[in-house]
């Protein structure tokens, strides 16, 4: 720290000394002409004759990433938003700048101006002729910015992240384009997108502890949203048929490899359909998105100890459906489980399974799930047939009252997607929210709250319909096998620094 210290108050000199020579050291605009990728793409293959013959002039603004003083002369590298090109700076050829050559660090903005030439060693370059200060760096960046260790540095402070590791921006790049994708995927088959409302008088739409502030011109208490579901499914009421929301969610709950508290869904609403359908599209959506990202529906997942990957997911559509019950089954779960929820609680005891005694049939069922199946779901699966208490919002199957129509996508050991027929019934909905009261009151703080506008809406008439909720931020760590949620969100929430 002591040297960095040391570092920041010997450039605080050099710009003071630039402000006392008249120059401003946070100067105005550049006109830019050129990108760096663009100059290597288009002169990138023409040899030293051939550029010296054309004399191409470029003007270029980056950040110097590499200086290389020789007193008279220096090499160094601009880095803009496509890439990096090497400059090369000399005395002889800069005449009216002189006062500005010593005064560069390596973080400091520049606009350049030049020709393009081979250095001896054949590396396209580019000859400075006219070059100003941009914006002067007063803190070093970091020599070592790789490895393990600097991991949460690297999150809390990703504006330098982005700077010295190129991978890092291309990633969230992609991640940019994928969204993009999606949006235009919805809109090719008809959807509206809209918005919603992010302060929630009541918290509904899922079952999660939200967080809570105060509205002082209305006097009222205001919930971050834990979902949009209710919002739009009252536009369905509204008439609309085909609505989505690339939606931001708060939920006050533990942070995780796979857990942030604020995170991104796409949700989205179709009249006149149900889960079956859903299940279809969702195929069709995700194979589409894989192959867009990475040109393949085949992917690698995990990372043994030599770094390889420890599988592959293949996004090839179908994918493979069964019920929660068949699921478990099919991991050893003994069925008599589904039966009572005393021989649910005695076989998570004696698989040392930690469930809450006070714990609803359904949310034990739930907990026995999460810990002997869903880590076992790699590829692509549809689990359906959940209970109806674990789903307050989902339609009862015909032929199983005691079911909703509901399924959950899992890929990667993890929950991607979550959809269901949307319960449109006023009369069971009420019914249903005043259950969850009571286990509110019983001490779930997840439980959902009673909605009164909500079941209002409901009895003027929804359609019969599906809804889904996609999670943006884990499908993503998926399609580029990456294993912590924190290293797709541009700045993820962290603790205090101390």
């Amino acid at each position: 720290m002591e040297d960095t210290n040391e570092l920041i108050q010997e450039r605080i000199k050099k710009l003071n000394r630039l402000r006392d020579a008249g120059i401003e050291p946070y100067g105005a605009s550049f006109t830019v002409k050129d990108r760096a990728a663009d100059i290597i793409d288009r002169f990138g293959e023409l040899s030293k004759e051939e550029l010296d013959e054309r004399a191409d002039q470029c003007a270029i603004a980056g950040r110097i990433i590499s200086f290389r003083n020789f007193g008279k002369t220096a090499f160094s590298h601009i880095q803009d938003a496509s890439g990096r090109i090497q400059v090369y700076f000399s005395k002889d050829i800069i005449v009216s700048t002189r006062d500005l050559f010593g005064s560069l660090d390596i973080g400091d903005i520049v606009g350049v101006k030049g020709r393009l030439f081979r250095t001896r060693t054949g590396e396209l370059t580019v000859q400075v002729s006219d070059y100003a200060l941009l914006t002067k760096s007063l803190r070093p960046l970091p020599e070592k910015w790789h490895g393990l260790k600097d991991i949460e540095t690297r999150c809390r402070q990703r504006y330098v992240d982005l700077i010295v590791n190129p991978d890092v921006k291309d990633l969230f790049t992609k991640r940019s384009m994928m969204v993009r994708e999606i949006r235009k995927f919805f809109d090719d088959k008809g959807f509206l997108e809209v918005e919603t409302p992010m302060m929630h008088q009541i918290p509904g739409g899922a079952t999660a502890r939200p967080f809570k502030t105060h509205h002082n011109a209305l006097g009222i208490d205001l919930y971050l949203r834990i979902a949009p579901e209710l919002y739009l499914k009252k536009l369905l009421v509204g008439g609309f048929e085909k609505v989505y929301e690339m939606n931001k969610n708060f939920r006050n709950e533990g942070i995780s490899a796979r857990h942030n508290p604020e995170f991104t869904m796409v949700e989205f609403y179709v009249a006149f359909r149900d889960y079956k359908y859903l299940m279809g599209f969702t195929e069709e959506l995700i194979s589409c998105l894989c192959k867009k990202i990475n040109g393949d529906l085949r992917v690698p997942f995990g990372e043994d100890t030599e770094g390889e990957a420890e599988e592959i997911i293949d996004f090839t559509p179908p994918w493979p459906r069964m019920s929660m019950l068949e699921a478990m089954e099919k991991e050893g779960v003994d069925p008599a489980v589904f039966k009572s929820r005393e021989k649910a609680l005695d076989f998570a005891a004696k698989k040392k399974i930690d469930v809450d005694k006070k714990s609803s049939f359904g949310k034990v069922l739930d907990e026995i799930f999460s810990k002997k199946v869903e880590p076992n779901l790699i590829q692509p699966t549809f689990i359906t047939d959940y209970p109806v208490e674990l789903s307050p919002l989902a339609k009862r199957k015909k032929d199983d009252p005691e079911t909703v129509e509901r399924f959950e996508l899992f890929i990667g050991g993890r929950e991607i997607a979550n959809a269901f027929s949307e319960l449109n019934d006023p009369i069971d909905q009420k019914g249903r929210f005043l259950e969850q009261v009571e286990a509110r009151n019983q001490g779930d703080e997840e439980a959902s709250f009673m909605d009164e506008d909500f079941v209002r809406a409901l009895e003027y008439g929804m359609p019969p319909a599906a809804g889904e909720g996609i999670g943006i931020d884990r499908l993503f760590m998926l399609f580029t096998n990456t294993h912590y949620i924190r290293d797709v969100i541009l700045f993820p929430h962290l603790r205090p620094e101390k």
